[in-house]
């Protein structure tokens, strides 16, 4: 039976090597009341030295802070009165979330219940892998910094961040702004700065031009896009800058050793002038450099190694590439418009592009060994694939580059930083609950995929160091945040807005309904899916036939044999239960045959049959697939793609188990079909349209839905190159 420590149990040496903080009990934060999503598993530890006891990181990438109470300066924008906080609210759109990979508003409240429940569990360390800001906007920046050093002081909590593609967009400040920011009377509200193409022709501080829309434009500074410069200065004492509570801290460019390290020293070569490095539009540049590069320019690089406590690194590596475009002049190499951004970039652009620090992170992990120091990596960007072995499937399925394969680290790239000694990294970027375990002869790599809680499903990691060859990873769910619901009143009003217009906007107002933040996720996920990805990333044919089907349908066409044509089909749609797919098909050179009623018919009664034989098989009844639509069946699979392990608190093991029933159904069809300018032919059959599209999704699906690796509890032991599930969930069945 599982021992279930209290919530300040799981952390010890940190709190007395780092030092307590106030943990005043009249605090003015609302501490989670019970920690039922959040406890931990108490393990015996058998070979940790007798000098160190278990020390504990929390990893929170990707929170996307949006400061929804901040202030413009000269108040340019007053924001929406908020009736239960009393303040006013500078928030996005419901829409605006609704179509986007995170959340903008509501992850505010979550991030302060992330905060305040590692707090209570008595976490000392927390690293910020990227994206702690969205778009590295001053007042954002301004809340941020205001929030870390309040827990700062308050609970003796050091803040460790590594830069995201979100932090800085590109290396240098550029004009910002959006133009969904909720105004008034459910309005959309355009909030730009000076430069946009939005703000121009003043000369104030700020202004508001009529530019025509439902509400006047606000232009204030307050929403620019900060570079590196000021990104980083607002956070210098959350890991960017060496200060004295650090026992050691370095950057690829210190010249010093551990043996020699002064503070006074560490802070003179912490300075931007250098940490910069040169990169070109062919690679990397400096002694580098090959001949014939070009548009080669001078950029920041905020990668530093700190020791916190004794015997632990962290290893923060800024992984942003920022690639010289072939526009990019000399003239003013700080411009902005000079560099692409980093989203796609990743590590496939860091081993050509920052081959110093690739060099430099070889010295660490060499050093970290000599000198017996517990290593953790991480940085925003994954090192592995984050798709359980599936990406290749996807892209022959949904297309090159869908489902974000752009950022899928090449096999090689994830073996070259194995070799360079990584063993455990922490990333972000993709807001996907994920691990990736990779294991070669010249090295080996687990890389922990931590999930965002601006996204479904919200939640951080825990690291714990319990013994020098052993680390328990621990993935915090947050499902009770207070306050969730406390911008709803300013949501309702948008929705009777975009009603009386009859908008194509209109969102679902169940979401207004939900009892907690893990229903709001959910229905966040159902809504993003339906208005963003379903429309962008499937089939068209594949699309059709999600919205027109339950699983029971799903598993008669599964069995269903018949050489009815789509084309027949649609030139007598009365003939079958089975959609038209008129608006996804070419017409074939021949004209269409024609199909009698008996004919499609009789084939599927003879399915139905099948079918009913198949589930029996299974211990189920062929209606029992008509309680989930292919809708129900798209919104899983998005479930399992971001959240893995986690996902399986949302799919019930009846519907996993219907899954796996059809999953086998599929897996030993060979059907191929035809396309003309990569549109079906109307000249494939039925069955051969669904069999090869949906075979194909259930083998991804399949994938997808295995628990190994795991990725919501487990163990990585570092010298036995193992990783072992510590979960009792269990996904699709192999």
């Amino acid at each position: 039976m599982k021992k279930v420590l209290s919530t300040g149990a799981i952390f010890i040496s940190a709190l007395l090597l780092v030092g307590c903080g106030d943990t005043d009990s009249n605090s003015e934060r609302v501490l989670p009341s019970s920690p039922t999503e959040n406890q931990v598993t108490e393990k015996p530890i058998t070979d940790l030295p007798p000098d160190k006891s278990p020390v504990t990181v929390a990893f929170m990438p990707d929170v996307h802070f949006h400061d929804v109470y901040g202030t413009f300066e000269g108040n340019a924008f007053a924001g929406l009165m908020n009736g239960k906080s009393g303040q006013p609210a500078m928030i996005r759109t419901m829409y605006a979330q609704l179509t986007s990979t995170r959340l903008f508003n509501e992850n505010y409240f979550a991030f302060l219940a992330a905060l305040d429940d590692a707090a209570q569990r008595g976490i000392k360390l927390i690293a910020l892998p990227g994206d702690f800001s969205d778009d590295g906007q001053p007042i954002h920046m301004r809340g941020l910094k205001k929030v870390l050093d309040e827990y700062s002081q308050r609970y003796g909590i050091e803040f460790f961040a590594a830069p995201g593609n979100h932090d800085p967009n590109v290396p240098f400040e550029r004009p910002g702004g959006k133009s969904d920011f909720l105004g008034e009377e459910g309005k959309e509200q355009r909030i730009y700065s000076k430069g946009a193409a939005e703000c121009q022709g003043y000369s104030e501080a700020w202004a508001i031009i009529d530019a025509g829309y439902e509400l006047p434009t606000v232009c204030t500074e307050d929403i620019r896009e900060l570079g590196y410069k000021g990104v980083t200065a607002a956070l210098a004492d959350h890991g960017f800058m060496p200060k004295a509570s650090y026992l050691y801290w370095e950057t690829p460019y210190s010249n010093y050793s551990t043996a020699a390290y002064q503070l006074d020293t560490a802070r003179q070569q912490a300075d931007w002038q250098y940490r910069q490095y040169e990169i070109c539009a062919e690679g990397t540049g400096g002694s580098y450099k090959k001949s014939g590069y070009t548009h080669c320019l001078q950029v920041p690089d905020a990668s530093y190694l700190v020791e916190p406590i004794p015997g632990v690194w962290l290893l923060a590596i800024d992984a942003n590439v920022y690639i010289p475009t072939s526009s990019a002049s000399d003239a003013d190499p700080a411009n902005p418009k000079n560099f692409s951004g980093s989203g796609n970039a990743g590590y496939n652009r860091m081993l050509t592009h920052k081959t110093h620090v690739i060099e430099w992170i070889k010295t660490v992990t060499q050093r970290a060994k000599e000198q017996n120091k517990q290593l953790i990596t991480f940085s925003h960007f994954p090192m592995t694939e984050f798709y359980n072995g599936a990406s290749d499937d996807i892209e022959a399925l949904f297309g090159t580059g869908s489902f974000q394969m752009a950022r899928r680290p090449a096999e090689d790239t994830a073996h070259a930083l194995a070799q360079a000694g990584i063993k455990v990294h922490v990333g972000g970027h993709m807001h996907f609950n994920d691990t990736g375990v990779r294991k070669y002869d010249d090295g080996f790599l687990v890389n922990i995929q931590a999930p965002s809680m601006a996204a479904y499903v919200p939640a951080y990691k825990l690291l714990t160091l319990t013994s020098e060859s052993a680390i328990e990873v621990e993935t915090v769910r947050l499902s009770q945040v207070p306050r969730f619901d406390e911008l709803f009143e300013h949501y309702q009003m948008e929705h009777q807005h975009l009603a009386a217009q009859g908008s194509a906007k209109l969102w679902n107002a169940d979401i207004l309904a939900a009892k907690d933040y893990h229903e709001f996720n959910n229905i966040y996920l159902s809504e993003l899916t339906r208005l963003r990805f379903l429309p962008s990333e499937w089939p068209c044919e594949m699309r059709e036939m999600l919205f027109s089907m339950s699983g029971r349908d799903m598993l008669i066409l599964s069995q269903l044999d018949t050489e009815v044509t789509l084309a027949q089909l649609q030139a007598n749609p009365a003939l079958s239960p089975v959609t038209t797919l008129a608006k996804c098909t070419t017409a074939s050179p021949q004209a269409p045959l024609s199909a009698t009623a008996e004919t499609i018919t009789a084939d599927w009664e003879r399915a139905q049959t099948k079918a009913a034989s198949l589930a029996k098989a299974n211990h189920l009844k062929l209606d029992d697939f008509a309680s989930w639509s292919g809708f129900d069946l798209a919104t899983d699979f998005y479930r399992l793609a971001n959240a893995g392990d986690l996902a399986l608190d949302d799919i019930t093991p009846e519907r996993i188990g219907q899954y796996s029933v059809l999953a086998d159904a599929l897996a030993n069809t060979q059907v191929t079909i035809h396309f003309a300018d990569k549109k079906v032919l109307d000249e494939n059959s039925v069955s051969q349209v669904f069999q090869n599209r949906f075979g194909a999704l259930f083998t991804i699906l399949r994938k997808l839905g295995t628990s190994l690796p795991p990725s919501d509890h487990f163990m990585i032991n570092l010298e036995q190159h193992e990783v072992s599930n510590l979960s009792d969930k269990t996904g699709f069945v192999e």
